[in-house]
């Protein structure tokens, strides 16, 4: 979406500002990584992760994409005692990972990327994608914001008519939601609930194999979920299509 690219153009610097640590439930799943695993970080913005897993020994391959080439300027000054390289895409372009070898990474995280997807189709379109870079045993690591969740947050959505569009140009769970640190911004943002989330899964290859909530107020502002791969189904026995026919 044009706009939520103008705007991480726009406020890098300050959005980066106030991500500077990692929240409590992106470090409760990046404590599971092995210190060898290669690692897809999609959305690595200013570099937390790569960051926090740099400060905890790991070692591994890392790669990290983000559609904003401020905030991956801002990553790549990091010091990371592994291989790290970072680089754009645009996960809402056919095609966003074409060039990365399918199956050369254990765990691809998502964190706070899939609510800035719009529509049921790009979503999972991205996590189909996503699947493919997964060696097998992977998992996908997943957070979504719960903005909902909190007055005060809650407080901060727009109306529509502010980009020249009406409720009807919006899915249900759209939302638009305003930024207020060093000028004024605007961001679009899906409120992601559980049982959507839980249906993008099985038609992309996945189970979700753990989910909990936590970060800010209450520890809730934030869902997060550990999708493992599904097994593809086992070969059908020989001469399986010839049953019933006779000898």
């Amino acid at each position: 979406m044009n706009l939520n690219r103008a705007f991480y153009q726009t406020f890098a610097a300050p959005f980066a500002a106030t991500r500077g640590q990692v929240q409590p439930g992106a470090r409760r799943l990046l404590e599971r990584i092995p210190p060898e695993a290669a690692v897809a970080d999609l959305g690595c913005g200013n570099g937390n992760a790569a960051g926090w897993l740099a400060a905890h020994g790991h070692r591994g391959r890392y790669l990290g994409l983000d559609l904003s080439p401020e905030l991956l300027e801002i990553a790549r000054s990091g010091n990371y005692p592994f291989p790290a390289d970072f680089q754009p895409a645009d996960f809402m372009q056919e095609g966003w990972a074409r060039s990365l070898v399918e199956g050369s990474f254990d765990f691809v995280l998502a964190f706070a990327v899939l609510h800035h997807i719009p529509g049921e189709p790009g979503r999972l379109a991205f996590l189909g994608a996503s699947r493919k870079l997964l060696a097998p045993g992977g998992a996908l690591f997943l957070s979504n914001w719960q903005f909902l969740r909190s007055a005060k947050l809650r407080k901060r959505i727009v109306a529509w008519s502010e980009i020249g569009l009406n409720d009807s140009d919006a899915d249900e769970g759209d939302y638009l939601l305003d930024w207020r640190r060093d000028g004024r911004g605007l961001r679009y943002v899906h409120a992601l609930g559980t049982q959507e989330r839980l249906n993008l899964a099985t038609p992309t290859g996945f189970a979700e194999t753990d989910y909990f909530e936590s970060d800010g107020e209450g520890g809730k502002l934030a869902d997060y979920a550990v999708w493992t791969l599904i097994p593809p189904p086992p070969n059908p026995p020989p001469f399986a299509s010839l049953k019933g026919k006779g000898k």
